[in-house]
């Protein structure tokens, strides 16, 4: 346990920010999730949008790599297009 004041500050926001990020992380990959199980052409690309905008914030904050998010989006565009 930290015996200085600021590493105890700086556990505690370590905490929210761990918190927030799976909060983030979870949120995403069940919206990936349930836009695969999509079988609906015009569903899948009307949620599109809100699922891109999800995984760039994942990029922006750095919970992950901005080429995993360049190919999470692009998986999931071309599942888009071959949904009949």
């Amino acid at each position: 346990m930290a015996n200085i004041a600021s590493a105890e500050k700086a556990n505690r926001q370590s905490e929210r920010h761990r918190l927030h990020n799976r909060y983030y992380a979870k949120t995403t990959r069940n919206a990936i999730r349930a836009l695969r199980n999509t079988t609906d052409k015009k569903a899948a690309e009307a949620d599109a949008p809100k699922v891109f905008a999800m995984i760039d914030k994942l990029a922006k904050i750095g919970f992950i790599h901005k080429n995993k998010a360049s190919n999470l989006k692009s998986g999931l565009q071309v599942f888009i297009n071959k949904l009949a």
